[in-house]
């Protein structure tokens, strides 16, 4: 049932992901092997090239994706930042073994080619590169089994790729869809392993084995290039898109995402292209800001206090008024109207632990914090409304604080590795969980409507994107945002479906 639902988005991720590697390896390989061979001929420069690329290799690989968001020309969103991520990563090996290989080479062999009246042209293209061939090609190999893992954390900046159901599957608790995005990331670098050591022993063997190996390399391609080309046209065989939304890294944003998508595909003749499961705030906030993305949903308290670094205020109409007038003053952003329901900061326990110790409001934990273990988000650990405020409002003093992906919470909180975390008031597994959302009786956290945010030039560019995006405001409940939350997290349905069926019922 899994399978044949997704079994054509799966093939089309795959695409995706095969573009992203060969694309990156590709540009990868017409870099590192000049530069590997360069080093060769001016040593001083070997160090400092080296060192650089290694510590290319030591950034988090979500730190580049993120830092290339700001980027003019070559950053934003997208396969052309993922692409220049891919390709920083795979230099070393490159760049390493073809210094290695070329260096330790016999220097006997030099002498021989010189003494033949070789010049260095030659020497290098008919005795060096060839005698270093299998080095050089143990560096490919490492590169791109490195990049095919790298490249799944290319979703969170919008570069598709099987990343993609990974991301879902972890904001979802679906083992399901981070399988259906983990199996085929696996099987694409076993294979690509297992081909480029297969060539690497050929390039290995004695002369007359070589001749053989080389005139079977037509076949070998007959059989690998439709493949890989029927792959990537599987990726790339949807009309050109017009309008760009995005979303955050969890379940509703991807839900709101979905309703603006068929909000404006319903209502205009524009075409949408999705890009769900962007990495959080600041990642979405840059891209509709530079153009990456037209349009997403945003939540008003997040944008007074995590973008604006302003201080919380409890009134809602106040705290829209003021992101409204800064985000278009200082942004040339539009916040539009609200749709209606307020997704605050959820202060989360067990039931269990609720009826035990008789808790009910967030002061009733301080006593107990000193003995909990709690699970917060990156932003909710940073942010000017997040712990750090909570905490001196409060007096939580936790034993101990992990952090983790919002999806993970609720599993971790489950399996009792956490006793509290920070979700939020619609989620979905909320109740089926059993947990118990605790009264913010000291009003320490803002309103958080959800607010559609778009880029003031499309808004010039197509106006019929405000009087389709209108039609939504004010119309969904705290109660309806957390059922198609649950149907999405707890009855496996799409978010595509769910949207759908709510449009229909709003007769939309």
């Amino acid at each position: 049932m899994f399978l044949s639902r997704y079994f054509g988005e799966i093939l089309l991720r795959t695409g995706e992901h095969l573009v992203l590697v060969a694309i990156a390896m590709l540009v990868a390989i017409c870099i590192g092997i000049p530069c590997g061979v360069a080093i060769t001929r001016q040593p001083k420069l070997a160090k400092p090239m080296l060192g650089v690329a290694n510590a290319i290799q030591t950034i988090p690989s979500l730190a580049i994706f993120g830092f290339l968001i700001s980027v003019p020309f070559l950053g934003g969103i997208g396969k052309i930042p993922a692409i220049i991520a891919l390709t920083l990563y795979a230099l070393l090996p490159i760049i390493r073994n073809t210094y290695t290989g070329i260096t330790n080479l016999d220097p006997a062999v030099r002498d021989a080619g010189k003494g033949m009246g070789m010049t260095q042209w030659q020497l290098l293209l008919l005795v060096e590169l060839p005698l270093a061939a299998g080095v050089i090609l143990a560096g490919v190999r490492v590169a791109t089994v490195i990049s095919v893992g790298i490249a799944t954390i290319a979703a969170a900046i919008g570069g598709g790729g099987l990343g993609l159901f990974i991301f879902q599957g972890i904001s979802t608790v679906n083992n399901q869809l981070i399988l259906a995005g983990a199996i085929p990331a696996a099987l694409i670098a076993v294979g690509a392993d297992l081909l480029l050591g297969w060539l690497e022993k050929q390039l290995t063997k004695p002369r007359e084995n070589q001749e053989q190996f080389y005139r079977r390399i037509p076949v070998v391609l007959a059989i690998f290039i439709p493949l890989i080309i029927g792959l990537i046209i599987a990726g790339y065989q949807l009309t050109p898109p017009t309008i760009v939304i995005g979303s955050k890294n969890f379940t509703e944003q991807i839900i709101l995402g979905e309703l603006l998508a068929q909000q404006i595909e319903t209502k205009t003749k524009l075409k949408v292209d999705r890009r769900f499961n962007l990495g959080g705030t600041f990642i979405c906030h840059e891209a509709v800001k530079n153009g990456s993305i037209d349009g997403y949903f945003e939540y008003t308290g997040t944008a007074l206090t995590a973008i604006l670094k302003a201080e919380p205020i409890s009134n809602r109409g106040v705290v829209y008024e003021k992101v409204k007038r800064i985000y278009n003053q200082q942004f040339n952003l539009e916040v539009m109207q609200p749709l209606g329901f307020n997704n605050t900061f959820a202060m989360i326990i067990r039931g269990e632990d609720a009826r035990r110790f008789n808790i009910k409001n967030i002061s009733d934990v301080a006593k107990y914090s000193p003995q909990w273990q709690a699970g917060f988000g990156n932003e909710f650990l940073e942010r000017k409304d997040g712990y750090p405020g909570l905490a001196k409002t409060y007096g939580l003093k936790f034993a101990g604080i992990k952090q983790m992906e919002l999806g993970l919470m609720y599993k971790a909180i489950a399996e009792k590795k956490v006793d509290f975390i920070a979700g939020g008031t619609t989620d979905g597994l909320i109740p089926v969980l059993k947990l118990v959302v605790l009264e913010d009786d000291k009003s320490y956290f803002p309103p958080y409507e959800a607010v559609p945010i778009f880029n003031q030039k499309t808004l010039q560019k197509y106006p019929e994107l405000r009087t389709a995006i209108s039609k939504l405001a004010g119309l969904i409940s705290e109660e309806e945002m957390q059922k198609m939350n649950y149907q999405v997290d707890n009855q496996s349905l799409s978010a595509e479906d769910v949207v759908k069926k709510w449009l229909k019922s709003q007769k939309l």
